[in-house]
């Protein structure tokens, strides 16, 4: 019997021998891929960790986005008042002067010069900030990941703090330049207008497109007015630099080059529509057809109808400014907030900074 068995093993040797190494590497190749399906899914599941991780840092950072823009406009609209103080000339009114007409023609410069200046600095602060805090939150993402291994980080506590001050240039010269040209166009426009001249929601929709004309086509770019030109910014580089001025620099040149994109300039453009739209909107609210009109007066056609004289307009406008640079979030803010785009800039420009291929780029 074992003699049978082993003259039949020795004849198809050949054959055990390649079924042995056949099965061997079946076998040897199955925990190969096993061990790479294994691979592959903690891969995956990783990733999808990190994503979530990045994705909840990211919806964390605009939340902080919406508070610090809100925790800025009270600061904003003492900037404004104090350089457009209407407050006084109301008050001199009161005293009944004998140069009222001359006061009511200053109030009407001031009251809508300090209108366009908070909508259009309230919007280029909500789209600053939305660029220089998802900047800076891409870089903090980048130094709390595991992949740092303790290096320098990108953004340290000293960098912050230098490179979110320049917000401090909105709120002084470039506030101060935008209030010289929005005066400028205001003067060139209603200058002219009769405090006696009577005016629709339309006619006064146009006088501010006019402005905003005049405004936006000046030999300035809306974009100086948040940061200072690269130029300044040399120079006052001039000294000797440490490591952290060297980082807070390439992150303001960075900042520049986002405020200088078609991309930034179109987000800026909706919220301004958007602004001015619902600017208008709470105008609107004081017009009202005359008690006794047979219109329906609260529909929104009938107010087309309904023209003031623009020394009624004046008070009007003038106080829109408490609304317009609310701490406590109103339809004006909320509307400016919640804009699409913003929302969609916002996460490119984290994505951008958040991770480390783009960045090299």
């Amino acid at each position: 019997m074992l003699s049978s068995t082993w003259n039949f093993l020795k004849r198809h040797r050949r054959k055990f021998i390649f079924a042995g190494v056949f099965v061997g590497g079946v076998y040897l190749l199955g925990k190969y891929a096993q061990r790479k399906i294994q691979e592959l899914q903690e891969r995956e599941a990783a990733e999808y960790i990190a994503q979530a991780r990045r994705q909840y840092h990211f919806e964390s950072n605009q939340r902080t986005c919406n508070m610090t823009v809100l925790s800025m406009l009270p600061t904003l609209r003492e900037a404004i008042v104090l350089r457009l103080n209407s407050e006084s000339l109301t008050a001199l009114l009161k005293s009944k002067p004998a140069n009222k007409i001359e006061i009511w023609e200053d109030l009407k410069i001031i009251s809508f010069t300090r209108s366009v200046v908070a909508v259009y600095s309230t919007c280029m602060l909500v789209v600053l900030l939305r660029v220089q805090l998802n900047i800076i939150g891409g870089y903090l993402y980048l130094d709390s990941s595991v992949g740092k291994n303790g290096t320098t980080p990108l953004a340290s506590p000293d960098v912050q703090q230098q490179y979110l001050s320049s917000i401090q240039h909105l709120l002084g010269d470039g506030l101060c330049e935008l209030i010289t040209v929005v005066k400028r166009a205001v003067q060139d426009v209603l200058g002219g207008v009769s405090l006696k001249q009577v005016l629709s929601l339309q006619d006064l929709e146009e006088e501010l497109s006019e402005v905003r004309r005049r405004v936006e086509q000046g030999h300035k770019a809306l974009s100086w007015y948040m940061m200072p030109d690269e130029e300044n910014a040399l120079a006052a580089q001039a000294c000797g630099l440490t490591e952290h001025d060297v980082t807070t620099i390439k992150l303001l040149n960075e900042t520049r080059d986002m405020l200088e994109s078609p991309d930034f300039s179109t987000v800026l453009d909706t919220c301004l529509s958007r602004a001015f739209s619902r600017f208008l909107d709470n105008v609107a609210e004081f017009f009202r057809a005359p008690e006794g009109d047979s219109g329906p007066s609260d529909t929104p056609g009938s107010l087309s109808h309904v023209s003031l004289p623009l020394a009624k307009i004046i008070p009007i406008v003038n106080g829109q400014i408490h609304s317009i640079c609310s701490e406590i979030p109103s339809h004006f803010v909320q509307d400016l907030l919640m804009v699409e785009q913003v929302k969609d800039f916002a996460a490119n420009v984290y994505e951008t900074f958040s991770s480390p291929q783009e960045l090299q780029k």
